[in-house]
This record gives structure tokens, sequence and C-alpha cells, in this order.
């Protein structure tokens, strides 16, 4: 009924499968990412960071470069406002991804 070559032949395979993906996952968790703050008023920010990092913590890290207060600085793509609590990952920011950059 079920083909053997789609079930573990024991619980050793199985522990090895896991922690092979498990390792897949954490090495690609870790790799830093480069993001582009541009403000079209002659401010252009380069920021390093990870993915799960926050939109929060991305704008403490540009607030940190630019000398504005993090609380001021608004993150837009096209009509998206990103939001704080929300991670880089789940707003599918990757590397060398342009942003706008506004203050309130």
């Amino acid at each position: 009924m079920f083909s053997r070559r789609w079930f573990p032949a024991n619980a050793r395979e199985c522990e090895r499968n896991a922690s092979d993906f498990l390792r897949e996952q954490t090495t690609e968790a870790s790799e830093m990412i480069e993001v582009v703050c541009n403000d079209r008023l002659g401010k252009k920010v380069r920021v390093k960071c990870n993915q799960e990092d926050t939109i929060g913590d991305l704008k403490k890290l540009i607030a940190a470069q630019t000398g504005t207060r993090w609380d001021k600085i608004v993150l837009k793509k096209w009509y998206t406002i990103f939001k704080d609590h929300v991670s880089l990952g789940d707003y599918e920011i990757h590397d060398g991804m342009n942003l706008e950059l506004y203050y309130q």
C-alpha cells in the first residue's frame, strides 16, 4: 500500500533527518542582510541586520546612523507602511532591498 521509500527505516534515520533540517534552518536564519533606506532628500543609509529583527530594531539602527529619533522614522515600500512589531522576514525584506525613509 505505502512505498517503503517515503518512510524512514528506523528512529536513528528520523533523528538524522530532523537534525539536518534544523541545521539548514539555523544557517539560513543567521545570515546578515543589508537594507538600503533612502529619504530622497540626500540621505541614504545602508544598515546590516538579521531577518529575525523587527522593523523597530531596524529603525533603531537607522537612528543610530542618522542621528534622528527612532520613533520619528517611518519606513515604507510604495504604499505599505511597515509596523514596528513585525519582523523583516515576515515582510519578505531581503538582502539589498531599498526602503523609503520618511520622518513624522
